[in-house]
């Protein structure tokens, strides 16, 4: 029988980590050696927004260079890992059990909010991966019922990796990259952590209102609820805990964090 996996939330930063991981590539790789090696990973990138959910199901992922104007290096690297076709068809069952109907995207490849840290935890490219798309027009409540019938998936093999970014504002970087992290940024980042450390589910799907400077953190939802995929994953109850945390261009966060339900789960 495989392992009951934890789920995880990465913040992926910017697609230039995968020329320079630096201390967050590092944390990415001692994750992977840290856990099981994992049958497939699932995906869930703030990158792949639909209006309704889809899963890809490629039979080899194509890399999917998802961004404009960057060193042309980042253009070259690719990460062909292959994709879980029958384990797009197990997530799109799962959804549909759970009331969510699925369109299975047979031609999509991974985009770098999933391959930038899947290279960095399986550099060799050979963990089967597949990604789950975010609907931003919704809710951290209707995300975390996504991620709730997905749980079973964690006794299957399945790493179950959200990401994002836990602060995101493009417009409030500093790209001289010299700044320190404004106060806001870091007062969001810090209730994240502590407020999903105390499993407050109340306060986390009420984020917008419950969280300081909350619109100045995540003025678009894009990069924030695939969190909530992840804790739903977790199961009724979980807790997030804060493995990783720093910042880039300023302001962006680079926390990553592990959910379990209840003490030692």
């Amino acid at each position: 029988m495989a392992d009951t996996l934890p789920t995880f939330f990465v913040s992926h930063g910017a697609p230039t980590l995968a020329l320079d991981p630096g201390a967050t590539g590092a944390f990415w790789q001692r994750l992977a050696a840290e856990l099981p090696r994992p049958e497939a990973v699932l995906c869930i990138s703030a990158h792949w927004t639909t209006v309704e959910p889809e899963v890809s199901a490629a039979a080899r992922n194509e890399t999917i260079h998802d961004f404009y104007g960057f060193p042309e290096p980042l253009y070259r690297i690719a990460y062909p890992a292959p994709g879980a076709p029958a384990l797009a068809a197990r997530v799109a069952e799962l959804l549909g059990d759970g009331g969510v109907a699925t369109r299975i995207e047979r031609a999509r490849g991974l985009d770098h909010g999933a391959w930038v840290p899947l290279r960095s935890m399986y550099p060799k490219a050979d963990v089967p991966a597949l990604q789950l798309s975010v609907q931003p027009q919704r809710d951290a409540t209707w995300h975390r019922r996504l991620g709730a019938a997905l749980a079973p998936l964690r006794s299957e093999g399945v790493l179950i990796l959200a990401s994002g970014g836990a602060v995101h504002n493009l417009r409030a970087l500093d790209w001289s990259g010299e700044g320190p992290a404004p106060a806001w940024a870091r007062a969001f980042d810090d209730w994240l952590a502590a407020t999903l450390a105390e499993g407050d589910t109340v306060a986390l799907l009420d984020w917008r209102n419950a969280a300081p400077d909350a619109r100045q953190a995540q003025p678009t939802t894009e990069h924030f609820v695939p969190l909530f995929v992840a804790l739903g994953a977790a199961g009724e109850g979980a807790r997030g805990e804060r493995l990783h945390q720093g910042f880039t261009y300023g302001s962006l966060s680079m926390a990553a964090f592990k959910f379990a339900r209840g003490e030692g789960a």
